[in-house]
């Protein structure tokens, strides 16, 4: 198996398994990753040795996982000064 073969199993993998892990959405997890390909075709270009279209598909499996496991939670305290987030059924989680 060639190496894009493998780059792009691997980012087929880690979108599979790391979207349904976090509790991000849809526009979220492709805004992720299309970042982490620019940054990755820009770290192609630069990096002798890998091409654009190998750094692009690292950088999105990077940007896709960054994404899925980044926690989106605004935290605030209550009259006790304890930080929590108010969870998607809208209930404090303390931390």
């Amino acid at each position: 198996m060639n190496r894009t073969g493998l780059i792009a199993g691997a980012v087929a993998l880690s979108v599979s398994l790391g979207s349904p892990v976090a509790a991000q959405n849809a526009n979220q997890m492709l805004k992720g990753t299309a970042i982490g390909a620019g940054g990755g075709a820009l770290a192609g270009a630069i990096i002798p040795g890998m091409s654009v279209g190998t750094g692009a598909l690292v950088g999105a499996a990077g940007g896709a996982a960054y994404t899925a496991l980044k926690k989106n939670r605004h935290y605030y305290r209550d009259s006790r000064g304890r930080r929590y987030y108010v969870s998607k059924s809208g209930y404090r989680v303390y931390k």
